[in-house]
């Protein structure tokens, strides 16, 4: 199974960030060609799923078991798809999506949207600290029907300070939201990318060679557990500081330059769960019964 593609859940908090959880991207002609599936140990049971498709299982599966959560970043890739996007709205969790420059947005495409911008409506924040420091850009939003009862949809538009580039995102965020809480939701989807670089220098992701759809599991599975692990010795060693953590504070430069309203108002900060979610919990003592399984295969070839 070479050129695999992944689809990975990844999680930002206060004291760093992880990838939870992941799904192997069958395409749909190797979904129909049974030849390549048996060479592949693909499963039977697994049938052709577009990306969306695999990361709101994924973001389903997650919300299901209890995981801490106030928002969801993703890409366009995700942003585009609807049904995310009302699963989101239906469990009252606020998104931050990207979308493409035709994405739809009644009465045309959320391009067209620009020129509804007043001349003051652009803000310059920060959508976080990068390697060059502050992330800053221009950024305006513009509100549009259909959110649930408290709760606001907009459109967020970013726009990049050199060539004016544009890039869009739907959002849904509860009543008294500002423009700054959704940059720094836009900004967290970064972590996506730092996760992916410190898990391929760090415990090596990207380092394999299987053939398999078990071994790709297997590979990446314990790269998930061996970063997830990772980052919650970092978070002990150095208390959350540094360039993992996700505190929910500007920084100064970004202090300085929020100085006008938003267009939502300012949310209330949320009380502290009295609960400390770990996340990576290990068992104190092995389970009494249960029978040992062997990871070797019967055939030698599959790996």
């Amino acid at each position: 199974m070479r050129a695999t593609v992944g689809v990975f859940l990844g999680y930002a908090g206060q004291h760093g960030y992880a990838l939870i959880d992941r799904a192997l991207y069958l395409p749909q002609a190797w979904a129909t060609d049974e030849a390549r599936r048996r060479s592949a140990w693909v499963p039977d049971t697994v049938a052709f799923a577009t990306k969306p498709k695999l990361g709101l299982a994924m973001l389903e599966r997650a919300l299901d078991a209890g995981v801490p959560r106030a928002w969801v970043a993703g890409d366009s890739v995700y942003g585009a798809d609807s049904a995310i996007r009302r699963a989101l709205e239906r469990r009252r969790i606020g998104y931050v999506l990207a979308v493409t420059s035709g994405q739809r947005l009644w009465p045309g495409t959320v391009s067209d949207w620009v020129e509804e911008v007043p001349a003051d409506g652009w803000h310059r924040l920060s959508a976080g600290d990068g390697t060059k420091g502050p992330r800053l850009y221009d950024w305006a939003c513009l509100p549009f029907r259909g959110a649930p009862e408290g709760w606001r949809k907009g459109l967020l538009i970013r726009r990049r300070l050199g060539d004016g580039e544009l890039t869009f995102y739907l959002t849904c965020a509860p009543d008294g939201t500002t423009l700054a809480d959704l940059v720094r939701v836009a900004g967290a989807r970064w972590t996506i990318e730092s996760s992916f670089e410190m898990a391929k220098q760090e415990v090596g992701l990207d380092q394999y060679e299987v053939r398999s759809w078990t071994g790709w599991h297997r590979h990446i599975t314990l790269v998930l557990l061996a970063f997830a692990f990772l980052t919650v010795v970092r978070q002990a060693a150095i208390g959350g500081k540094g360039p993992g953590r996700l505190d929910g504070r500007p920084s100064t430069p970004d202090r300085a330059r929020d100085t006008s309203p938003a267009s939502f108002p300012r949310l209330p900060k949320p009380a502290r769960p009295r609960n400390r979610y770990r996340l990576v919990t290990l068992a104190k003592t092995p389970p009494a019964k249960g029978s040992t399984q062997s990871l070797e295969t019967t055939n030698l070839n599959r790996k």
